[in-house]
């Protein structure tokens, strides 16, 4: 009986010490117990829940470069993982394909010019009276046509990979050349090599898959069932790291093997530290009309299934219960009577929480 009536008085004490909402104690009695205080952080932020995701390059910013003729492929250059620029050599060929369209390129500047000639000559044959009209119309329409050819030949040097630096110089040295140069058409980071020397390569045969990293995306599996609360512009932070992103697009159909939607997700700024095709886990977090607090778990104390923390002031520590809204590793997300000026307590919880109860230390 004894000991029955000496719980009931003990926890009636507790309730007692906990309907009590302020601790007082002195800056040397802080000191002696280590209790840190430090500013609140404010977040509009609730977490939702951690999902697999795969770090992928936009479609748009990514290029295959093939061959543009059958050839032999004599230097490959740069490798895996090299940064290369726009116009850099990533590939020669030996092309007899493309000596042939240099041929018929030089083949159709002479024709082009020797038609150049005579639509000179009977232009003025014609303002002498010494040519019908007919004839000079006859000279036009054939100039028109060794020019078209030229253009053509040119254009198909263009296909084949030549610069137009390349093919002025052919057009006034003569000289033909096998080597077929494959230059980079973006600034990029080499992903892979699909090709290796001394192999004989088809016309649109693979070479090089190359990639802008300015801008990533994520590509999230979320689960179905978790899918009605999440909304576009909703923030993503990949686990460990402070590296942040944002939705932006979900899919409109459900994996059958797994029960989950596609995702994605515009990484924020540089992705320092982030690899093309590397799996992550991230946390999805949703924007919340009310204010909310970042605090370290250290600094939220529990009593009788409430949350406290403890807000500094002139007398020592106010007991103040907030609401635990979300975890995010070692820091929980709160809401509560604040304002965002207080400075709570955020180390040393368990010495305010023995004070507050009457416990005289410890937890």
């Amino acid at each position: 009986m004894r000991t029955l009536i000496f719980s009931l008085l003990f926890v009636q004490a507790l309730s007692a010490f906990a309907q009590d909402t302020q601790i007082h104690i002195s800056q040397e009695q802080i000191n002696n117990l280590d209790i840190k205080v430090a500013q609140l952080n404010v977040s509009r932020q609730i977490p939702l829940f951690y999902a697999p995701g795969k770090v992928v390059v936009p479609a748009d910013r990514e290029v295959l470069v093939s061959s543009s003729q059958p050839g032999l492929v004599t230097q490959l250059p740069v490798n895996i993982g090299d940064k290369v620029h726009k116009g850099q050599l990533l590939a020669q060929l030996h092309s007899p394909e493309l000596v042939g369209l240099q041929q018929a390129f030089l083949t159709a500047g002479s024709e082009l010019n020797l038609s150049s000639l005579e639509r000179s000559r009977d232009q003025k044959l014609l303002q002498e009276g010494v040519i019908a009209e007919r004839r000079w119309q006859e000279t036009q329409m054939l100039h028109s046509s060794k020019s078209a050819k030229a253009d053509e030949a040119r254009q198909l040097l263009l296909l084949a990979g030549m610069s137009a630096a390349e093919i002025k110089s052919l057009g006034q040295n003569h000289k033909l050349d096998n080597r077929l140069n494959i230059h980079s058409p973006i600034d990029g980071v080499v992903l892979e090599r699909l090709t290796s020397l001394g192999a004989r390569l088809d016309v649109q045969a693979p070479l090089y898959r190359i990639a802008d990293l300015s801008e990533l995306w994520l590509e999230i599996n979320i689960p179905q069932e978790r899918l009605s609360g999440i909304r576009l512009g909703d923030s993503v932070r990949l686990e460990g790291s402070e590296i942040t992103a944002r939705i932006s697009l979900l899919g409109q159909s459900v994996n059958r093997d797994n029960q989950t939607v596609l995702g994605r997700a515009m990484i924020d700024g540089a992705a320092d530290g982030l690899r093309v095709g590397q799996n992550v886990n991230v946390q999805i977090m949703q924007n919340s009309i009310q204010t909310g607090f970042i605090v370290p778990n250290t600094a939220i104390a529990q009593n009788e299934g409430h949350a406290y923390v403890f807000v500094r002031n002139q007398d020592g520590f106010a007991v103040t219960e907030v609401t635990v809204t979300g975890k995010q590793d070692a820091n929980s997300l709160i809401s509560g009577p604040l304002s965002g000026s207080e400075r709570i307590a955020i180390k040393g919880a368990v010495a305010l929480k023995a004070n507050w109860l009457g416990l005289g230390g410890g937890e």
